[in-house]
């Protein structure tokens, strides 16, 4: 794994008297996520730093697009690899549910785990087509009725709980996952709107405001994005399964997972 060299800062909240009478304080907010710097700077990525906004945005989809594709179904036995438990090698991690399970219950059963497209695959339409329909970097293993639960809503705050989900809620039209997952799905979201945009034969892929996006090739809501993106900083976990992607399956990255000060800069 590449040495990473973080410098995190934290907004200082500081307490302002209130001159007129009523006037309340803002919510506090997610503090920026931190400036980070890796050991692709001057490699991999050297045609994007000190960029922002658009060409940010054109310099990283370059950067990315160069990358081989798998089968939709190698993802199984990738999945297997990219997902393994660090705890225990014969069991993977599920996305949502947090439940370590064993790499042979991959199926369709009650019980089972199956691949879940974190960018559904009905917005935009591209099904499990090689591509953006078996990219790694979207694709999670999911307990088959969390995933169904889950289903093609949109991302957002709010809802009732979903049994065996692991602290994930749900209500008629967004999901909103764990706490531990919000930042990963930020990533995985805000990975495929860079990676896909039109160019290669498939949808313009895009965040927005909105739920209830069904099959257009958007998902939303893009401010709720960025909060779980500053308040859930990549993990271990999420930065050695970007390496492994990396090393043994695509040969891209998830720019995001890398420096998630991205986000901002180019949202």
């Amino acid at each position: 794994m590449p040495v990473r060299s973080i410098r995190r800062w934290k907004s200082v909240a500081l307490t302002v008297s209130a001159v007129l009478v009523g006037l309340t304080a803002p919510a506090l907010t997610a503090s920026p996520a931190a400036a980070t710097t890796t050991s692709y700077d001057s490699t991999y990525y050297k045609n994007a730093v000190g960029k922002t906004g658009t060409s940010l945005k054109s310099s990283l989809h370059t950067i990315i697009s160069s990358q081989t594709k798998i089968s939709y179904s190698a993802v199984w036995n990738a999945l297997k690899v990219t997902d393994q438990d660090p705890n225990n090698s014969s069991n993977v991690i599920l996305l949502y549910s947090g439940v370590s399970r064993s790499k042979s219950l991959n199926g369709g059963d009650v019980g089972d785990w199956n691949r879940e497209h974190v960018w559904a695959k009905s917005h935009g339409d591209f099904g499990e087509v090689t591509g953006p329909g078996t990219d790694l970097h979207h694709l999670r293993p999911a307990d088959v009725t969390v995933n169904s639960i889950r289903g093609n809503l949109d991302f957002d705050n709010g809802g009732s709980a979903v049994s065996g989900g692991g602290g994930s809620l749900k209500d008629s039209d967004s999901f909103e996952p764990r706490d531990a997952d919000k930042g990963d799905v930020a990533r995985m979201i805000l990975y495929m709107a860079v990676r896909y945009d039109g160019g290669d034969g498939f949808a313009d892929l895009e965040p927005n405001e909105q739920v209830n996006n069904g099959s257009n090739p958007y998902i939303g809501k893009l401010s709720v994005l960025k909060e779980w993106n500053d308040e859930d900083p990549p993990s271990a976990f999420e930065e050695n399964r970007n390496q492994v992607i990396y090393d043994t399956y695509q040969h891209n990255r998830n720019p995001f997972i890398d420096h998630p000060e991205w986000v901002d800069a180019i949202w």
